[in-house]
């Protein structure tokens, strides 16, 4: 490694052993060598008459072993006969050593701590014939003599490439004393991407602190970044629900939904070094991914609906509610038995580090809470589908493993082809009483049959009704096709998931696997009636993508998400009581006389849900009101913070000017016990979004 004082050594001596530029002396040597490369040009070119019985123009040949670089070399030394102009000569080719030559470059390429430039200058890397990688030459250095392919007037009839000329115009054009020696020692940092450029060291550290992957390109040997390949993402989202009007609009009906792939992906995108995509943010998810430990059933009702109101965060003059609704744990000895097909995509799409083999690791530690009288099946699929272990008693674990050890990636995918393998498996599994479910691994890029996501929803919708479901697990990230994923999960009857970590693989199919896997409650519906006497405007923050008609409430061939054992839901609405200066809307002058509503000025609204017991066809109505007292809820301020989170990362225009720092202090002053740190890990994540959005 090369001191700093060794470089200034070099320069020092090298600057010493060099003459002052004198003007006189280099004209006189200009003058000089062009006219002896005149008359050489012209002796030459009558040799060349005489040998070839030729008198048109000069014809360019290669130099003979008389007349080549070395000849030329001579000349140069013996028409320089002072003691100046040889050391002018040495030193010049002393610099070109250093420049040209990998150890020269080596030697004077500098240490971090030499260069302190604002914004690093791009790559230049060295003019190295064998390095064809490089798309030009550097512009940074003094170029000597003519460009190559782009010769002075003078170098047109040139026959030797060397010559007096160029040497004595590169005399005239460089000087040592200053700008060569420093364009020479100040070395080309690697370039950094704009985005990454302005990064705080607070965001580097939040990096360092997950231990996640960098998003940037890995660098070359001469600080070159190697190109991404292309992002073809897809995420299902709809535009933000608007604002209602109570007195116009007082009923609002959404399906539930406890998928939790949003905020992985989320996370996903900031352990990257970057926000995530708007459209990739569902606040629904982001707030359901975390549990909040509501009150359990005890009536012998699948769950228990647990309501709350809290002033809201970023606006005082509105209110939040709460609705949560928390799912039965039936004790492990009573679930049915489970019939499991692992539907896993091993198309090339699929050959990455956090893909196929993140799938492995997570199939693994899932077999572990499978009981002996579980069974599971495995079919995967590329340009073909086919079966990989016919159904084997979950206590085979090393049969299991072995199947999965087996697989590798490679060719399309044929999700279709996939999809009807594994339903035809698992309806030879099912038995009466059992629970048949597919558990469909993929990044969800299906190329191969029915591609589109309204074609595979649509069958996808007919096979729902043989009582098998379906869940997707997606992996990794670059060409995720969230959309996909979503609809089958949505139409199947099942849940979506984002594996993006080990940890969260426990997560989901550890911690919660009695949730993901055995249903306690079918097509699960929530109605709000909002009061138009103390309620005057509502939005419901999230489920976008869950609305549902007020008709579809009551019509059990709607289909809606299903609720899965030990699972919570949690769905915010952000009203505006009547009187409220935060009321964003004026009266209409001609509409007529706001409706009262009932006497019960002490409730904001009626909530109904309606939920199938799983294998039943005839839903069953939960009725309760809600009260307008405010609560001091933990749980409902945490969540509120995580909204609030989601709306920043979307750009809501709610927010008023409440900020990131604003959640972060919420959501840490409401963690709670958080046995498993998702609560301190979602403070963490909102700080690197802060530093990141700077």
């Amino acid at each position: 490694m090369t001191r700093p004082d060794d470089i200034d050594d070099l320069k020092a001596a090298l600057s010493a052993a060099t003459p002052r530029p004198d003007p006189e002396r280099r004209a006189a040597n200009l003058r000089h060598a062009r006219e002896n490369f005149a008359a050489h040009a012209q002796a030459r070119t009558k040799e060349s008459h005489s040998r070839q019985g030729t008198e048109g123009a000069t014809r360019h040949r290669s130099a003979g072993p008389d007349r080549g670089l070395l000849t030329g070399v001579m000349t140069m030394l013996s028409r320089m006969t002072t003691r100046g102009g040889l050391v002018a000569t040495t030193a010049i080719f002393a610099g070109c050593l250093l420049v040209l030559t990998p150890q020269g470059r080596e030697v004077l390429t500098p240490g971090p701590f030499l260069r302190g430039e604002a914004e690093p200058p791009s790559p230049q890397p060295a003019p190295d014939a064998e390095e064809t990688r490089d798309p030009a030459p550097s512009t940074d250095r003094p170029v000597t003599g003519s460009t190559a392919g782009q010769p002075t007037d003078d170098a047109v009839t040139a026959p030797d490439p060397l010559n007096a000329t160029r040497m004595a115009e590169s005399e005239e054009e460089s000087d040592l004393d200053g700008g060569m020696m420093d364009n020479m020692l100040a070395a080309p940092a690697p370039a950094v991407r704009p985005e990454i450029a302005g990064r705080s060291a607070e965001a580097a550290a939040a990096e360092s602190d997950f231990g996640g992957l960098a998003r940037d390109n890995a660098p070359t040997a001469e600080g070159e970044a190697l190109p991404l390949a292309p992002d073809t993402e897809a995420f299902a989202n709809a535009a933000p629900s608007d604002l209602k009007i109570t007195a116009e609009a007082p009923v609002s009906t959404f399906s539930i939904d406890v998928d939790t792939a949003s905020w992985s992906i989320v996370r996903s995108s900031l352990m990257r070094g970057e926000l995530p995509p708007p459209a990739a943010v569902r606040i629904e998810e982001m707030i359901n991914y975390f549990p909040y430990a509501y009150p359990a059933p005890g009536d012998g009702a699948p769950f228990r609906a647990e309501l709350g109101v809290i002033e809201t965060p970023w606006n005082a003059g509105t209110r939040l509610v709460r609705i949560g609704l928390q799912g039965e744990l039936p004790e492990l000895d009573a679930r049915p038995p489970l019939n499991l097909v692992f539907l896993i995509d091993t198309s090339g799409s699929m050959d990455a580090a956090d893909k196929l083999p993140l799938l492995r690791q997570s199939f693994r530690l899932m077999l572990s809470e499978l009981r002996p009288e579980d069974e599971v099946a495995i079919v995967a699929y590329a340009g073909s589908a086919g079966r990989v272990l016919d159904p084997t008693p979950a206590g085979d674990r090393q049969a299991i493993l072995d199947a999965l050890d087996r697989l590798s990636a490679g060719g399309s995918t044929n999700g279709q082809g996939g999809l009807q393998q594994a339903y035809a498996v698992a309806e030879g599994m099912a038995d009466e009483g059992e629970v048949s479910r597919i558990l469909l691994a993929t990044d969800g890029d299906f190329n191969v049959g029915l591609s589109d996501p309204s074609a595979l929803t649509d069958y996808v919708g007919e096979k729902r009704r043989t009582g098998t479901y379906l869940s997707v697990l997606g992996f990794g990230r670059g060409n995720l096709d969230d959309a996909t994923m979503q609809a089958l999960a949505q139409n199947g009857n099942g849940t979506a998931a984002y594996i993006d970590t080990l940890n969260e693989a426990q997560k989901v199919l550890v911690d919660q696997l009695s949730g993901a896997l055995f249903p306690i409650a079918d097509d699960v519906k929530i109605q709000v009636e909002f009061n138009p006497a103390t309620v005057a405007e509502y939005r419901l923050i999230g489920y976008e993508t869950r609305a549902l008609r007020r008709e579809d409430f009551n019509n059990d061939a709607v289909d809606a998400g299903e609720l899965g054992a030990g699972h919570s839901v949690t769905a915010l609405y952000e009203i505006t009581p009547v009187g409220s200066d935060a009321r964003l809307t004026d009266p209409l002058r001609y509409a007529p006389a706001e409706a009262k509503g009932t006497d019960a000025s002490d409730e904001y609204g009626f909530l109904r849900l309606r939920y199938k017991v799983p294998g039943e066809d005839e839903s069953r109505l939960i009725e309760t009101p809600i009260p307008s007292e405010l609560s001091a809820d933990e749980n409902a301020s945490f969540a509120a913070a995580i909204a609030g989170f989601g709306e920043l990362l979307r750009g809501s225009d709610y927010l008023g000017d409440w900020s990131y720092a604003a959640a972060i202090e919420l959501a840490g002053a409401n963690q709670g016990a958080d046995t498993f740190g998702y609560r301190s890990e979602a403070v963490r994540l909102m700080r690197l979004a802060q530093s990141l959005s700077q």
